[in-house]
């Protein structure tokens, strides 16, 4: 069989082959003429950047649309049409097989579409992340959320600093905890996920959830003092009244930025105690110099101060949604807000975002924080648990009328508690599913046990792929269930 392909669908069609290549003799084409043919038409200029329109006929394959990452998703859409064998490159002989006609008009709700892992508490090979990527490319996500500092771990090599990586990567003593990614990798794991159109924003928290920086440099600390690594956070801060912070910090952020091509990136900003601050003369100094009201106007100022230096090289930064709680300096205007403690504030972050002129992202604690489990484990009590009935109905980040500045939505797997490989998978599916549905899906939302049935029949497909998926909801979790 021929796969013709026009401008902008040569590389999906060189994916296409790849994958399909034990199957059937694939070859490729230029042109507009094949049994699979990727093209773009007049109608795909209602498609956007990343819709695609699907047709299966007696005349073949076709799939229309504007750019790479539409006809790519339009070939996620169609690869579920195989037997799941295919789905999961297995061995499988398609003699005979036979693709059902249809037609898929489809384009997603939302531009930014994220996965968040946390490899700061909890390192993950390369190759355990390279397998999330092609899960994430299967459930057409779009950004790879790579929280890389924290107070158990510092995991992005920055030559200019080699203590975080020596002393940084090691400060936690628990399974997986220490390990750190040099350059070559992060490059090397960030050609793998554009390769599925997923761009990679790094996260570096600052100034709190820094206390593997601070063990490593503690000259940075308001004291002088290294601090003990925590599972959660301490009031020991980058001290924000030292001018070496910012130099050290922006030294950071020139090689962070020359690694990850992305528009964003991460710098944390949420729990951050203030009372070291409140104790130390230079931070003190520095309230008064920039005729700051308290301790949160300096942390705005910190903020203000290395989102502006990130403007000057073309890059928009994302905050937590601390950062917008109180009144403060103004943020500058490549700020964007993620709004994540809804548990807390309800939409706080989200309405002070938007009376502000920020973006959001809606990324919450309720219910898209897939480390919290569907039934008690650990540390994680009764009322932070939520199965998938709950995320699918009552996700706080799930905006039926979702205002402009309202960019998109995200999901978490945090690792505090020690959340590590082998335990991850029973934590994202099949949950994900009602999550990535909310993130893309413009038609009318199914009632949730019909939605449900179309879940479970996804159940083989995850089997073939290996993902030791968990209960999707709270009734079914088995007695004696361990997620352990």
């Amino acid at each position: 069989m021929t796969i013709a392909y026009d401008k902008n669908a040569e590389e999906t069609a060189n994916y296409l082959q790849k994958r399909l290549k034990n199957y059937v003799d694939l070859r490729l084409m230029n042109g507009n003429d094949g049994d699979i043919v990727l093209f773009h038409s007049e109608e795909s200029n209602d498609l956007g950047k990343e819709g695609y329109h699907l047709s299966i006929s007696s005349e073949g394959i076709k799939i229309a649309a504007n750019t790479e990452a539409g006809f790519f998703y339009g070939v996620q859409s169609l690869l579920q049409l195989f037997p799941i064998e295919v789905q999961a490159s297995k061995m499988f002989d398609l003699s005979g097989f036979v693709l059902k006609g249809i037609e898929v008009k489809d384009l997603p709700k939302y531009g930014w579409r994220s996965f968040m892992l946390d490899s700061g508490r909890q390192y993950q090979s390369p190759e355990f992340i390279k397998r999330y990527l092609d899960y994430m490319a299967m459930l057409k996500m779009n950004v790879f959320h790579w929280h890389l500092t924290e107070g158990q771990g510092w995991r992005i090599e920055i030559k200019k600093y080699p203590k975080l990586t020596d002393i940084g990567s090691k400060v936690a003593n628990g399974k997986e905890q220490h390990g750190y990614y040099t350059q070559e990798m992060i490059k090397d794991i960030i050609a793998y996920a554009d390769q599925l159109h997923i761009s990679v924003v790094p996260e570096i928290d600052v100034p709190g959830h820094s206390e593997a920086a601070l063990i490593a440099y503690p000259e940075l600390t308001c004291f002088g003092e290294a601090p003990e690594t925590v599972m959660t956070f301490s009031p020991t801060l980058f001290c924000a009244g030292n001018e070496k912070t910012y130099e050290f910090l922006e030294n950071v952020l020139d090689e962070v930025c020359e690694l990850f091509p992305a528009s964003y990136i991460h710098l944390g900003g949420d729990e951050a105690p203030k009372d070291n601050w409140n104790r130390c003369p230079k931070c003190q100094k520095k309230i008064q110099e920039e005729d700051l009201k308290d301790a949160h106007g300096l942390q705005q100022y910190f903020s203000a101060r290395l989102a502006n230096y990130l403007k000057a090289k073309d890059k928009k930064v994302i905050f937590w949604g601390d950062v917008v709680y109180d009144d403060g300096p103004a943020l500058p205007d490549n700020v964007v807000v993620m709004w994540w403690n809804s548990r807390a504030h309800g939409d706080l972050a989200l309405q002070n975002a938007i009376k502000r002129s920020h973006q959001v992202i809606g990324n919450t604690n309720q219910y898209a924080y897939l480390n919290f489990p569907v039934s008690p484990w650990d540390q994680y009590k009764k009322e932070r648990t939520f199965d998938m009935q709950q995320s699918y109905n009552h996700n706080a980040s799930d905006l039926k009328n979702p205002p402009e500045l309202f960019i998109g939505m995200g999901t978490s797997l945090w690792t505090d508690w020690n959340v590590t490989e082998n335990l991850v998978d029973r934590r994202v599916f099949p949950r994900i599913f009602a999550l990535v549905e909310q993130m893309w899906s413009t038609g009318e939302r199914l009632p949730f046990n019909e939605f449900y049935d179309k879940v479970k029949k996804k159940y083989p497909l995850l089997t073939a792929l290996g993902i030791d998926y968990g209960p999707a909801l709270l009734e079914e979790v088995p007695v004696d269930y361990k997620w352990d």
